[in-house]
């Protein structure tokens, strides 16, 4: 988990969220996700699997913005610290939230198996 007193201040606005600020206007959101067809071909499963993969690219890119910046502050390119931090506390709190939701998602799975017929 993360430890909120940690000393790290961050808004969770800065924080890029796979759904963005006008998710419910081009069709991808939480309050977007509403299935088509009962029984047939439904986008959910689509809507969802593209919310995902538009997640995992925003933190690898983190991730390798925060890879950059580190490596410009040793080669002496940029003296920054803060910015630096910064980068890497985003990379982290992003690749932790994946985590979390694969382990949700991992957890889900095992007891929808684990149903009775």
């Amino acid at each position: 988990m993360i430890d909120p007193n940690t000393g790290v201040n961050m808004s969770l606005h800065s924080i890029k969220s796979p759904w963005g600020p006008n998710a419910t206007q081009s069709g991808v959101g939480p309050g977007s996700l509403e299935t088509t067809k009962i029984g047939g071909s439904n986008e959910t499963s689509g809507q969802f699997a593209n919310a995902i993969k538009n997640y995992l690219s925003e933190a690898n890119d983190l991730q390798q913005s925060a890879d950059m910046s580190i490596t410009d502050l040793l080669s002496g390119k940029d003296e920054d610290i803060a910015s630096v931090a910064s980068a890497a506390a985003r990379a982290d709190v992003s690749f932790k939230l994946l985590v979390g939701v694969r382990n949700k998602l991992i957890e889900a799975y095992k007891q929808t198996m684990n149903m009775p017929l």
